[in-house]
């Protein structure tokens, strides 16, 4: 095993930003089960294309309002009204391609659903149900994409799905804690926290 640098600090991509160190702290790289909190990042990631994240975490609110808080029935039945609705909201991205992207994959979730039990259920397979725990020690070191991202964004659009390459789909990995890559000094990073653990254990 590497050895652990001697200072812990977060990851340097999310800064000082409350709202962005909340994100990291409490969220990113969290393994998460939910399938409504996975459509939801999984459009957010989508949302963000071509954008920083930054500028969608801004929004979040804004597209939780937008959509119905990501309650993909209600989505999935969207209609053309709802599509001019969407475009015409400055509390989202206003890409009419990456709204439709939304509605279409509201409608694929349930069918994969339908088939695979829970959208929980299939994408975990992917990693075996075990996060995968990264050690890289700089931002230079974590990668854009991988061949897990390339074989879930070819599943996904296998399945209907858009807005969903290698790029977008590493990043929701990372966002949903199919893969930690917190650095080696970052006080979230699994190493950092089992050790606080045994130092504040009696």
């Amino acid at each position: 095993m590497p050895t652990m640098p001697d200072l812990a600090e977060r990851c340097p991509w999310c800064g000082s930003e409350p709202l962005y160190v909340a994100y990291h702290d409490e969220e990113w790289g969290v393994p998460q089960h939910d399938d409504r909190t996975l459509f939801e990042m999984l459009t957010l990631e989508g949302a963000q294309a071509g954008l920083s994240w930054w500028t969608i975490l801004q929004k979040r609110q804004g597209y939780r309002r937008a959509f119905d808080n990501f309650d993909v029935e209600r989505i999935a039945r969207y209609t053309d009204a709802d599509i001019a609705r969407l475009v015409a909201d400055a509390g989202i991205v206003r890409h009419a391609g990456k709204i439709r992207a939304t509605i279409g994959n509201a409608r694929a979730f349930l069918e994969l659903q339908a088939r695979e039990g829970s959208f929980d259920r299939w994408l975990w397979q992917f990693v075996d149900g075990q996060p995968l725990i990264n050690r890289w020690r700089t931002l230079a070191d974590v990668p854009g994409k991988t061949a897990l991202s390339d074989t879930l964004s070819r599943e996904l659009k296998r399945h209907g799905f858009k807005f969903v390459g290698s790029t977008i789909c590493y990043a929701f990995a990372q966002a949903t804690g199919l893969v930690n890559d917190h650095l080696l000094g970052c006080p979230q990073h699994p190493d950092r926290l089992t050790h606080r653990i045994t130092q504040d254990t009696p």
